[in-house]
């Protein structure tokens, strides 16, 4: 009997070490949500993967994959409306080809764009990429783009709480751009939106767009303060008066309330 009970606590000790040689060791686990929601135009998504694409091959990128402990670093990158799509699963990230060939599948081709926004259900999507892949990174992160507030699924702090709680960031790419979208659902100073009710955890930070042709310029800036092993520091350029009330963490739901009375009424 003391004999098997000590084979029971010898296998209950040598499982979880098992489980965990098998883990891949990287400085960041990254996972790259990217909004194609209906507001968005054909050109506007081709922009996005360009973009992307664009910043991957930056010198400023492959110097802030260098810099971290192990060089290495696990990217997914996923593309979200009011469902999601992984685009590009799991890759490691560690020499110029490495970007390249990541880039490379971006620009390979460019899908039209899907409907509603939830930004709470991306960013649950997000962690359970995170939870459930074959790395285990120094750093954990989730980076969101978009070009609205949350306007479906739970209410968006409540899927943000429950990521920050565990021990992931989240970080912001607002998109104040206005070309081609239906202003409508447009909501002014976009960005306090997202610093009030979606980003958060150490060193989090919001990098706004104002402008398509800036966009590359920014995922490249918020590549490299994703990647360096230093923290960044939390800073949000500010964006115009406000129209509605950003820091209402409803207020994407309260729009599409009010259009949907409007499409109701006779």
């Amino acid at each position: 009997m003391k004999a098997a009970l000590a084979l029971l606590i010898a296998a209950s000790l040598i499982l979880p070490r098992a489980a965990t040689a098998e883990e891949i060791e990287v400085d960041l686990e990254l996972v790259l949500m990217v909004d194609v929601s209906r507001s968005m135009t054909e050109r506007e998504l081709e922009i996005q993967r360009k973009g992307y694409a664009e910043a991957l091959r930056s010198d400023a990128v492959f110097a802030a994959l260098q810099s971290g402990l192990l060089q290495t670093v696990a990217v997914t990158y996923v593309e979200w409306a009011g469902t999601q799509e992984v685009v590009i699963d799991w890759r490691l990230l560690q020499t110029r080809e490495d970007l390249d060939a990541f880039a490379d599948i971006l620009t390979s081709r460019f899908d039209p764009a899907l409907r509603r926004t939830s930004i709470s259900e991306a960013l649950i999507f997000g962690s359970r990429l995170i939870e459930t892949n074959k790395y285990k990174g120094l750093r954990r992160v989730i980076d969101i783009s978009g070009d609205g507030p949350n306007n479906q699924g739970r209410t968006v702090t409540v899927a943000r709480d429950a990521v920050l709680a565990k021990g992931i960031i989240i970080n912001g790419l607002p998109l104040l751009t206005r070309e081609g979208m239906d202003t409508s659902w447009h909501l002014d100073n976009l960005d306090i939106y997202y610093e009030s009710c979606v980003i958060g955890g150490p060193g989090s930070f919001v990098i706004p767009v104002f402008d398509w042709d800036d966009f590359a310029e920014a995922v490249q800036r918020k590549l490299v303060l994703e990647m360096v092993s230093r923290p960044p520091e939390a800073q949000i350029m500010q964006a115009q008066a406000p129209r509605l009330d950003p820091t209402d963490c409803q207020i994407g739901e309260k729009i599409w309330q009010e259009r949907r009375r409007y499409w109701d009424s006779p």
